[in-house]
């Protein structure tokens, strides 16, 4: 194994030993969309693969699972996803690990620490949840693990970098724009869907 895909493999294992230390089954099951999201991101995954232009970028789709069921249980639930791309797609494993990290793993703690940061250093507002952790967060979160997955491991023959940097910061936007607009349905109609929302929290009294 290369040995950028032993950081991949740890930074994997790692997440998944925190998720699984704090127990997230113990929260109850995740609401149903939840579960209808969970089932699309493998077609997410497999953009590139499906399309045949190495140069179309997946979409990530896990900031929106972290939002609806909580940094651990997305942790978790992003291992079957992984498994299915290495399943479907005849994907080499490692590309499947690859994945799991850098749409996955990495973009959702991206994004956690951001609505950390959020909550604690401005007003807890609903529009900040909705444009701050829904829109602004996921592009960040997206746009970061896309332009340090390129630098750690280079891109496919054939491609220029700055030609799949721009395609993954174009792809992130896209990401957060579908995030933002489903947070913000939710929050309005099916704030319950949302495990990292509470109006205690974000609606001034």
């Amino acid at each position: 194994m290369p040995w950028l895909s032993w950081i991949d493999a740890v930074l994997a294992a790692s997440a998944c030993a925190v998720a699984l230390a704090l127990a997230p089954w113990r929260a109850g099951t995740p609401p149903w969309p939840a579960f209808g999201w969970w089932a699309l991101l493998p077609l997410l995954w497999n953009t590139d693969r499906i399309s045949a232009q190495p140069l179309l970028q997946p979409l990530a789709g896990s900031c929106l699972l972290m939002l609806m069921v909580g940094w651990p249980m997305a942790v978790l639930m992003l291992l079957p996803v992984a498994a299915l791309t290495w399943a479907l797609a005849d994907a080499p494993l490692l590309e499947a690990l690859h994945r799991l990290v850098w749409l996955g793993v990495v973009p959702v703690t991206v994004a956690m620490a951001l609505g950390a940061l959020l909550r604690r250093w401005l007003p807890q507002h609903l529009f900040i949840y909705i444009l701050g952790r829904g829109f602004f967060a996921t592009a960040l979160a997206v746009t970061a693990a896309g332009v340090v997955s390129v630098w750690l491991h280079g891109v496919p023959v054939g491609l220029s970098d700055g030609d799949v940097m721009l395609a993954r910061a174009l792809a992130a936007w896209g990401d957060a724009f579908i995030t933002g607009m489903l947070v913000a349905i939710f929050v309005a109609f099916r704030p319950q869907w949302l495990a990292t929302y509470a109006d205690r929290i974000y609606l001034p009294r």
